[in-house]
């Protein structure tokens, strides 16, 4: 038998040290894109992972601040470009807060995914399109479980842009 019952208040915990310590587990990068009323949006994601085979499912964790949180969960349908080593510039421009949501994948070469219209970015090492199947509450995130529609892996043989320490590297 366990023991539900709520423990003792976590004492107060630095969050710098909290996101060196998250930062010492090494993830890929990968970008998630949508469409909503016509226009592209898209956001550089590392907290992305597999959840489910029976059903397939994966996860992103999208700060409820950011203008894709809101967007991504309206449209319920998105697409995630896992990056390749030589797509840290990807990764950089749409992870830039602020920066102009017009036109913003005017410049990076992408097609559009069949089953959900969004893009997905030329010379990804794999390509999943997926449609919102669940979102949990992940304090200043949101935790949205997408159900994978397709896949592609369109370069089996390419390097992935890792992050690990505050720092892009490569396999």
């Amino acid at each position: 038998m366990t023991d539900d019952s709520p423990g003792p208040p976590a004492p107060d915990l630095d969050r710098a040290l909290f996101r060196e310590v998250a930062g010492r587990f090494a993830t890929g990068v990968a970008i998630v894109t949508t469409v909503a009323d016509g226009a592209d949006h898209a956001m550089t994601v590392n907290a992305f992972t597999s959840v489910s085979l029976e059903p397939l499912l994966v996860l992103v964790c999208v700060e409820r601040v950011a203008r894709f949180h809101d967007v991504v969960l309206a449209a319920g349908r998105w697409a995630v470009s896992v990056l390749a080593a030589d797509m840290r510039d990807a990764s950089e421009w749409f992870a830039t807060r602020g920066r102009a949501l017009d036109g913003g994948l005017r410049g990076w070469p992408h097609a559009r995914g069949p089953a959900t219209g969004a893009a997905v970015l030329d010379g990804a090492l794999g390509v999943l399109e997926c449609r919102t199947h669940a979102v949990h509450d992940g304090g200043d995130h949101s935790i949205v479980v997408g159900e994978v529609l397709t896949l592609q892996v369109p370069d089996p043989d390419g390097r992935p842009l890792i992050y690990y320490g505050g720092a892009y590297h490569a396999l």
